[in-house]
């Protein structure tokens, strides 16, 4: 292929993305409308549209009224022109479970559920993605969201012993010839706070758990983007040098003092290291008693003006499933614009 040949249809792709993008964000518009959007000419989004439209990506509208002239044809995206599915992957107290949900291309969720299970590996998560295929028509992606360390689609250290050394990406997007998404728990909770915050410029924000019976972890935004690290440890920071054993850190995490302890000094590195707007505390072990006594045990090394706003959240399953379903959906847009936005 040439790369004039190339070029082109790079361009076009963008150009599609770009057309897709402006329906979404506007709901309906016409072809002048999404030119003005984009900065596209009226006859190259004229040639888009007419295209989405052929394949039922986007739906037209029926005009309105009589206004003394033809009316311009309105077209809005097709929501349910296909779906993703996103699964979240958890074992908390002993207790495994797989939530999903099945959410349109607008990232509205049309169902989902939280299933409990003896265990959890790789054939239970087939079995399970191969219903909900068969269950909705056009499924054109997959999410997962893992409670461990995930390099290029493959589990390394992972909350659930099963999944650990499993190449889950290349698997499951072998078996099914769709887009795998599959990423770190925290990487992807972290994610979802963040664009639930509506921040109007980028910001530094961190999320850091602390889940009963298992080691903390936590997600990092750096400037708008997910600090994931070479090879995606970034976050693991149960390994952060606290002079205890592990298996004394997980002893402690479990005592009031030593919670305390050990939280004020994982967020105080975080804090040196990132300098974050905010970070949200999440899991079983903290409470909303214990905010002061974080944030007094965090001044006695960081100064005031540089603390970041503390929040105790103990529930952030809506978190997790934003974050998941928008890298999903992002996993589905053109591969350039993907590594732009994230």
């Amino acid at each position: 292929m040439s790369s004039y040949t190339h070029n082109t249809i790079h361009v076009k792709k963008m150009n599609v993305e770009l057309v897709k993008n402006a329906l979404k964000a506007q709901g309906a518009g016409t072809k002048a409308s999404i030119a003005g959007l984009t900065k596209l000419s009226v006859a190259t989004c004229g040639t888009i549209l007419n295209e989405l439209l052929a394949i039922g990506e986007i739906i037209e509208l029926e005009p309105d009224g009589p206004n003394g002239g033809r009316p311009a044809k309105q077209y809005k995206y097709n929501a349910n022109f296909g779906c993703i599915i996103c699964l979240l992957v958890r074992t908390e107290g002993g207790i495994h479970s797989i939530s999903y949900s099945i959410v349109n291309l607008l990232g509205e969720t049309v169902n989902g559920t939280t299933v409990q299970l003896n265990h959890i590996d790789k054939e239970v998560i087939h079995r399970l993605i191969e219903q909900l295929i068969q269950d909705n028509d056009n499924v054109q992606a997959i999410g997962m969201g893992i409670p461990g360390v995930v390099h290029l689609g493959v589990i390394g250290v992972c909350d659930v012993p099963d999944l650990a050394g499993q190449p889950l990406g290349p698997y499951f997007e072998k078996k099914y010839e769709l887009p795998v998404t599959i990423e770190n728990d925290m990487n992807m909770t972290v994610y979802g706070f963040y664009h639930l915050q509506n921040f109007e410029e980028d910001k530094t924000f961190a999320v850091v758990t602390f889940p009963k019976n298992h080691f903390p972890g936590a997600g990092f935004i750096v400037d708008g983007r997910i600090l994931s690290g070479n090879t995606t440890f970034g976050g693991e920071v149960s390994y952060l040098p606290f002079g205890v054993s592990r298996e004394e850190q997980l002893r402690q995490l479990h005592t009031e003092e030593g919670f305390i302890r050990l939280a004020v000094m994982t967020l105080a590195s975080i804090i040196a290291v990132i300098n974050p707007v905010a970070i949200a505390i999440t899991g079983e072990l903290p409470r909303e008693s214990q905010l002061d006594d974080l944030y007094s045990g965090c001044l006695k090394d960081i100064p005031k003006e540089h603390m970041p706003q503390l929040i105790i959240q103990n529930n952030i399953q809506r978190e997790y499933m934003t974050g998941l379903v928008r890298a999903t959906l992002e996993s589905l847009a053109y591969r350039l614009q993907v590594t732009q936005k994230r």
